[in-house]
């Protein structure tokens, strides 16, 4: 039996950048990990900021961190993702940004322009020293949100993942744990 290129076991090697996209609970964050936990040591860049009043928040960081072994070395960072990939990107052990969703909503409420940020995003990308997958979600096959603000996020983040596609060597699609490539240029 082949592996595919898909396969988290597979030997090939991880392109400069992977985008890992699907809609909520896909399976997208754990085919992500299994990608990078190929090189047997990875860089958990987590998105998400840990709030005392939330508790399911609270619970779904910490099964996040208890399905995590051993080889992952994690940076909480909600903005700076990067700079992280500027300054943590290397041959021998990918970055995992998870997620880009929760980075853009992070962007959004704290007033950064999310334009000079995705253009600073998909540069770094670029200019990576090593291979660095990104989980995000896609949140534009459900219905029209009824109110301004979820539009707004909903559309903005059609654009980032749009612009991150793009500026992407291998972009996976997720739907019921099972990945799909939508593009691969390695």
């Amino acid at each position: 039996m082949t592996t595919s290129p898909l396969s988290p076991k597979s030997t090939l090697t991880l392109p400069k950048s992977t985008l890992v996209l699907g809609g909520a609970r896909s399976g997208k964050s754990h085919y992500a990990e299994k990608l990078v936990e190929v090189y047997g040591q990875g860089l958990y860049l987590a998105t998400a900021e840990m709030n005392d009043e939330d508790d399911e928040m609270a619970a779904r960081i910490s099964r996040h961190q208890e399905r995590r072994g051993k080889i992952w070395q994690t940076i909480e960072e909600p903005v700076g993702v990067t700079n992280i990939i500027n300054t943590e990107s290397r041959a021998d052990r990918p970055i995992l940004v998870d997620c880009l969703t929760l980075w853009l909503s992070n962007l959004m409420f704290g007033n950064y322009d999310l334009e000079t940020e995705t253009v600073a995003l998909t540069g770094a990308l670029r200019q990576s020293n090593g291979p660095v997958v990104l989980v995000s979600n896609e949140v534009g096959l459900g219905i029209v949100p009824d109110n301004t603000l979820a539009r707004e996020f909903r559309d903005c983040a059609g654009r980032l993942n749009q612009v991150v596609a793009a500026a992407s060597d291998r972009v996976i699609f997720m739907a019921a744990g099972l990945p799909m490539i939508m593009k691969d240029e390695i």
